[in-house]
């Protein structure tokens, strides 16, 4: 019997169904009244068992297709044989195996696993990788890039998906899982958002306080103050044409030095990839206006503070 939709026994309506999969048949646990038919299977077609090679994929699909690809990725596999039918008379392969992927869709797909690999190794989501394909695919179709390599495209795609995610990554962060170098990157960069006519939003310290911190392993308390001095900072002018990066490892550096868990520069630089001087060079800029910038519920104590 069905009700809404809903499949049970009418002597025993909340006893649990067995599904026989083999006879396509659904049964009640109680009293083997056959409630439903044509059950279809969703599971493998196959079996695997002990004694068979762990190596052979009985799969006969292919991967999911790819909307980004012109072909959608459609091949067909002819698979090893050893009957005569598959051989002519000198011995050769009658059927081959046929690629229909073009050049262009090769490219996509090298392209498309490059951003993936990348985005692995920094933990970045799905839908940053989904966005950093489709920028791929824009600037690939109109030949933007004529004259780069597509790892390099590739990264830049990766850098501008981020930024347009909410989650930036710096440069230097994405050339760590890239083969390509910080300028090359920079210069895909540029020409992508001057061909696809988009934008990023700029970034602010708040964009890397919160990682950084985590990453550094600093309490919340150190990383509100963090936060508010790097912000502070910008509002008052302090650090002319530092870039956020450098002015939020140095806020960093100041509110750890105010608390507890003191950290070195070289510490915060590795984590922020800023080199110590650079570092030096904001936190010197902030350390005679130190009191504006701390929260006013923060219990400051200037003497804590070194003066470089």
């Amino acid at each position: 019997m069905a009700s809404g939709g809903m499949i049970f026994c009418p002597s025993h309506p909340d006893a649990p169904l067995v599904d026989d999969y083999r006879a396509g048949d659904q049964i009640c646990s109680e009293c083997g009244l056959v409630v439903g038919d044509r059950v279809v299977d969703v599971g493998s077609e196959w079996r695997t068992f002990s004694n068979e090679a762990g190596n052979a994929d009985p799969s006969r699909v292919g991967a999911a297709e790819n909307t980004l690809l012109n072909g959608t990725n459609l091949t067909t596999m002819i698979g090893p044989s050893t009957s005569g039918v598959s051989f002519d008379e000198n011995g050769g392969t009658v059927y081959k195996n046929r690629q229909t992927m073009s050049s262009s869709d090769r490219t996509l797909v090298n392209a498309f696993k490059e951003i993936s690999n990348m985005a692995d190794r920094i933990n970045l989501p799905r839908t940053i990788v989904d966005r950093a394909n489709n920028l791929f695919k824009q600037v690939h179709d109109g030949k933007n890039l004529k004259g780069h390599s597509t790892d390099a495209s590739a990264s830049a795609c990766l850098y501008i998906s981020c930024r347009q995610e909410g989650v930036p990554r710096t440069f230097k962060e994405i050339c760590a899982v890239s083969k390509i170098g910080k300028k090359e990157i920079g210069r895909c960069f540029k020409l992508i958002l001057k061909a696809l006519e988009t934008s990023v939003d700029i970034i602010t310290t708040s964009d890397f306080m919160p990682r950084f911190c985590s990453n550094l392993g600093l309490p919340s308390m150190v990383q509100r103050a963090a936060s508010h001095i790097g912000r502070k900072a910008v509002e008052l002018d302090i650090v002319p044409g530092r870039s956020p990066i450098s002015v939020a490892a140095a806020a960093i550096y100041m509110a750890s030095h105010a608390s507890d868990k003191k950290l070195t520069k070289k510490e915060i630089g590795d984590i922020a990839g800023v080199a110590d001087v650079t570092i030096r060079q904001s936190y010197e800029l902030m350390y005679p206006r130190a009191a504006e910038l701390f929260p006013p519920d923060f219990k400051l104590i200037i003497s804590q503070l070194p003066q470089r």
